[in-house]
């Protein structure tokens, strides 16, 4: 009988153990898990407040509303998500996010591209007066 030695794969995904939640004018964010191409987020909206109106030159997003309501801007089209829905942001797309209810805005985030820092987010319009 051969036995066959498996080798040890190598993993393409960082499995975060300890998740740090940062903090923005609008709300907060938690990243839950990131790999080569890809990286997932939970992001908590105050009623009332938006994300800057922006764009991103290397990734795309997909965005699930967990709880609460979201007005989405992406290109010319504006939509009203609630639980159980989502929308697909493109790469190279103007969009924005904004809760207009009156209870927190929780969706889930997934970021599929070549590069997905934080760094990548060109602002156009931003209600903090952030670059």
């Amino acid at each position: 009988m051969i036995q066959l030695q498996e080798q040890p794969k190598e993993s393409i995904f960082k499995p975060l153990t300890n998740h740090v939640t940062e903090t923005r004018p609008w709300g907060t964010f938690t990243t839950l898990e990131e790999g080569t191409g890809y990286k997932i987020k939970r992001i908590e909206v105050n009623p009332g407040h938006r994300l800057s109106l922006q764009m991103h030159h290397h990734r795309s997003e997909h965005w699930i509303v967990v709880s609460g309501t979201a007005r989405v801007e992406c290109g010319d089209e504006v939509k009203i998500l609630g639980a159980n829905q989502s929308t697909y942001v493109p790469q190279c797309t103007t969009h924005r996010l904004e809760n207009p209810g009156v209870i927190k805005l929780i969706l889930i985030e997934v970021q599929n591209g070549e590069y997905l820092g934080e760094d990548d987010i060109v602002r156009f319009q931003d209600d903090y007066s952030r670059q």
